[in-house]
């Protein structure tokens, strides 16, 4: 891994502006130099400008504005600073990740997230902790019973914002801002800075400075990437292929909906896999229960939807499988995220259907790195359904029609010349190549 691509090595946090309590937190966590959205936003920060950050998935963007909060805030400063995210899980792991890097400097940061009950939280909030970490659903509720108050604000950070605006969280957004009277220190970090993003933003910054990164991810530099070409219904037994014959440490399956996570955990368990699922469906209750047997190690196999894993944070996760090939490239890397963690290194592998190399291009440009192929010569592939047998078959029955069918259109509105009538059996001019050909492919590294 070229750390020149990532981190900003011409620069130590020390360069930025942040004092000794937290240089000594950071020494104490490894941190030797900052990615270089974080040294580019913090300054920003620190002088108490707006800032609108992009910078890609895995780069830092946490830390970059966890940092001046930390530093700019003062124990007993009850309220001073609210963080808003996409999800209950990140809003867990973006508090986690405040106390870890502001260990010395006695703030208290807290989770509040729909999903829990209300009572569990108030007594987090009768704390009068200086950072609150939510999303937006009950973070309006809090305020509506007046368990929160915006009117001490003084630095708003709205995370992964792309994610909120497709979640549906854009109204949300805006009465949160609105109703902040006293205009606070905002900053917005997202992966990708849309126009509708950038609007928004700048209808509540005040001259906000615009920082756009393009350095590699950190994750996608840790994580051991490979594909495999696999059926649709050749899915799970590949996945139990793969898990018996690798016997992989701590690892999580991504499915594309909450059915798929059900059905595949449903399968591994009745292979004799110790596997769990978690999506959104599920009560809050099961879900803490299942993240407490992943943190202790109880579990060898998570299998989860996306929204239910955002801001999943187990160091000890060392594989990731993309059972379905996510259809946004960002997801992707936020997936493969959940290893590589504390400087860990990871594995990744991507089970992709014959129709899916657009998705799989998509992501390798989003990565910027080609994914390399990876095959089981002792896996053997299922046979063909009689479903799929069968739709086969009709669709080319079909085209076979179709194409019959325009022949003959055409024939029957073709005139011949007489002259040419001596040369084609008939005096039938053919018009269009044969309905079939003989033929053969290219070879590619992708069948």
């Amino acid at each position: 891994m070229d750390k020149s691509e990532i981190f900003d090595t011409q620069t130590t946090f020390a360069d930025l502006g942040l004092n000794e309590s937290i240089l000594a937190d950071l020494d104490r966590l490894g941190f030797k130099h900052p990615t270089f959205i974080q040294s580019k936003l913090i300054p920003i920060a620190l002088s108490g400008k707006d800032c609108l950050g992009q910078a890609k998935t895995g780069t830092g963007k946490t830390a970059s504005f966890a940092l001046p909060a930390l530093q700019m805030l003062k124990p007993g400063d009850a309220f001073a600073a609210l963080i808003l995210v996409p999800t209950r899980e990140l809003a867990i792991q973006v508090a986690k990740e405040f106390h870890e890097l502001g260990g010395r400097t006695g703030l208290k940061a807290v989770p509040i997230y729909g999903g829990q009950p209300i009572r569990q939280q108030i007594p987090l909030l009768e704390g009068n902790p200086e950072i609150i970490v939510g999303t937006p659903g009950r973070i309006m509720d809090m305020r509506e019973r007046r368990l929160i108050t915006y009117d001490h604000v003084r630095y708003a950070v709205l995370d992964e914002v792309d994610r909120m605006l497709d979640i549906g969280f854009r109204e949300d957004i805006r009465k949160i801002l609105g109703g902040m009277r006293n205009h606070p220190q905002t900053v917005f970090v997202s992966a990708t800075i849309s126009d509708e993003i950038e609007k928004l933003a700048r209808s509540y910054m005040r001259n906000p400075e615009k920082i756009v990164t393009v350095a590699k991810s950190l994750t996608v530099q840790q994580v051991a990437q490979s594909y495999l070409s696999v059926e649709p219904w050749d899915k799970r037994r590949l996945l139990l292929h793969l898990l018996r014959r690798e016997e992989p440490g701590l690892t999580v399956v991504f499915c594309r909906t909450k059915k798929a996570v059900d059905d595949v955990t449903l399968f591994l368990n009745d292979k004799g896999i110790d596997a769990h699922a978690m999506h959104g469906d599920m009560y809050q209750r099961k879900r803490d229960k299942v993240m407490d047997r992943l943190r202790d190690g109880k579990l060898s196999v998570l299998v989860a939807s996306d929204l239910a894993a955002r801001g999943l944070d187990v160091d000890d996760i060392t594989h990731v499988v993309n059972y379905d090939v996510p259809e946004d490239p960002e997801v992707y890397i936020h997936r493969i995220g959940r290893t590589a963690r504390a400087g860990r290194n990871g594995v990744a592998w991507m089970f992709v259907c014959p129709d899916q190399g657009d998705l799989l291009t998509g992501v390798e440009r989003l990565a910027n790195i080609e994914i390399p192929r990876l095959e089981y010569s002792d896996f053997t592939p299922g046979p063909i359904p009689q479903a799929v047998v069968a739709r086969r078959a009709e669709e080319a029955q079909r085209k076979a029609a179709s194409a019959e069918s325009k022949s003959r259109d055409l024939l029957a509105t073709t005139k011949v010349d007489p002259a040419d009538e001596a040369k084609f059996p008939g005096g039938v001019v053919p018009m269009l190549p044969p309905p079939k050909r003989l033929g053969g492919r290219l070879a590619t590294r992708r069948r």
